[in-house]
């Protein structure tokens, strides 16, 4: 049994949760797709994007994205071999984010191999599959982005960090939080009121499906770059106490995977 992470005796639960609503979500799909269509009541992507027509449209948006929040809490409460232990406050957060990008690079996926299939083996391309993996491309790059910053992925000079003595290191980590605090709050002064005023005229692609990505990739930016921003500070506070650390090259070495890899070859 996997060892939970943060949701203790919560788990269970929200198992329950994503596994219930997964399944309600297939089978008003499977309704939709083809028992509607059966019954003469076609709905296909253009109507998705207007669900207030249609309440089983709005039940089964409601459904897949109690699934799709539900499997990212559940599959959050474990840790990858090659991901650090959550130490900051907000790191749960970043890890529930970084399981929705995981999720929604799946959708691509699927997505796509749904485009292929329908284009090359039944000649029916469709008018929304390039937009619709644009439009979810774009939240798995913001969402990437929290957990790039919480597992401390992003560009740092070691070679010349470790160097430094511990105060000189935390000063330029302080100096590093205020530079981004800095550069979300110009951000957000700059681009809130367009923000929203594309969310609230619902403003769209301009295209033949006519997702409303601008309307919803605006405002979205400005929100990630706050959760940036607070990631970046519970680093600070995570790591203020801690020994001075040394880098090298092989840290960047994966030995879990090169031992998978060496035992495939022998195979």
């Amino acid at each position: 049994m996997t060892q939970s992470l943060w949701l203790g005796s919560f788990r269970k639960p929200v198992q329950w949760v994503m596994i219930a609503s997964l399944a309600v979500t297939l089978a008003l799909a499977f309704w939709l797709a083809v028992i509607g269509s059966i019954l003469g009541q076609h709905t296909g992507m253009k109507e998705m994007l207007a669900p207030s027509e249609n309440i089983i449209v709005q039940v089964t948006l409601l459904a897949a994205l109690t699934s799709l929040v539900s499997t990212a809490v559940f599959l959050s409460d474990s840790k990858g071999h090659i991901e650090s232990h959550p130490q900051g406050y907000f790191d749960i957060v970043s890890l529930v984010a970084s399981r929705i990008s995981m999720l929604a690079t799946a959708g691509i996926v699927i997505v796509m191999f749904y485009e292929v299939v329908s284009r090359y083996v039944f000649e029916r391309p469709t008018l929304w599959a390039n937009e619709l993996s644009l439009w979810i491309a774009g939240f798995v790059f913001l969402l990437s982005g929290v957990y790039a910053m919480q597992q401390r992925s992003h560009i740092r000079i070691y070679i010349v960090y470790d160097h430094f003595p511990r105060w000189l290191q935390k000063s330029c980590d302080v100096l590093s939080v205020v530079l981004i605090w800095t550069f979300a709050f110009f951000l957000i002064w700059g681009g809130y009121n367009e923000a929203v005023a594309k969310f609230l005229r619902w403003e769209t692609f301009g295209t033949a499906w006519d997702p409303p990505i601008p309307a919803t990739i605006k405002p979205s930016i400005l929100i990630v770059v706050v959760m940036v921003a607070i990631q970046a500070l519970s680093n600070l506070v995570a790591d203020w106490n801690k020994a001075p650390e040394s880098h090298t090259p092989a840290d960047d070495v994966d030995e879990i995977e090169i031992e998978a890899i060496r035992k495939s070859i022998e195979g």
